[in-house]
């Protein structure tokens, strides 16, 4: 991957900033930015596995906090789904500002809790292209689910018995191109030996489908 912007930023919001690392490789022309779980951080092991292989396909990534560092050290705001995706909103109201990111399309990517906060600031933002899930809770924004109009793919591992069956009840309720990939063996977090692969390879084809337009040969 040719980098051509690669650092750590800070976000404002309200009377304070939100910490994120963007990496826009030279040749993207599409940004997916993350909204990870509860008690998750843009540290989080397997987003960032996820980040570098959409990298080494030339989308840019922006592994953000939703939080600042005092407002999550109160625990409800983890779960705080409107004030989540007003944050994610705002994220990418300063993306698309952002001279480098300028031309660029713009995906969300939520895993677990995040899921929720994607679905819910994409049903208000008709800009955001699609929307991938992973091990996601999209029963957090059920509300919302019918005005999503972004293409929406639900990953979720055939273990975690009891996502699995909220994401089906979910995906009932999306009206947009929709699909829901069962990753055989793999539980909530695709802790098993190769599952985070699948998961990759799976959300970047959904990228390069709904992104670009040119799905990715497998």
């Amino acid at each position: 991957m040719d980098a051509g912007f690669n650092n750590e930023v800070k976000i404002p919001v309200g009377n304070g900033t939100v910490e994120a690392t963007l990496t826009i490789p030279l040749k993207a022309d599409a940004i997916v930015i993350f909204s990870h779980g509860s008690g998750s951080s843009r540290f989080s092991k397997r987003n960032r596995m996820v980040a570098k292989y959409l990298q080494e396909k030339n989308f840019g990534t922006l592994l953000l906090d939703l939080l600042t560092e005092e407002e999550d050290k109160i625990y409800n705001n983890r779960f705080d789904i409107a004030l989540l995706s007003k944050r994610l909103a705002g994220a990418t109201e300063w993306l698309e500002k952002l001279p480098a990111a300028k031309h660029c399309r713009i995906g969300f990517f939520g895993a677990s809790t995040g899921a929720a906060s994607a679905l819910r600031a994409a049903s208000g933002m008709p800009q955001i292209a699609t929307i991938v899930c992973r091990g996601g809770r999209p029963d957090l924004a059920m509300n919302v689910l019918s005005k999503v109009s972004a293409p929406t793919l639900l990953i979720v591992g055939s273990l975690d018995e009891e996502v699995l069956q909220l994401n089906k009840e979910a995906y009932s309720q999306l009206n947009c191109i929709k699909k829901l990939e069962i990753v055989p063996g793999a539980t909530h977090l695709f802790e098993e030996p190769g599952k985070m692969e699948i998961v990759s390879s799976l959300a970047a084809n959904w990228f390069q489908k709904y992104l670009t337009g040119a799905a990715i040969a497998t």
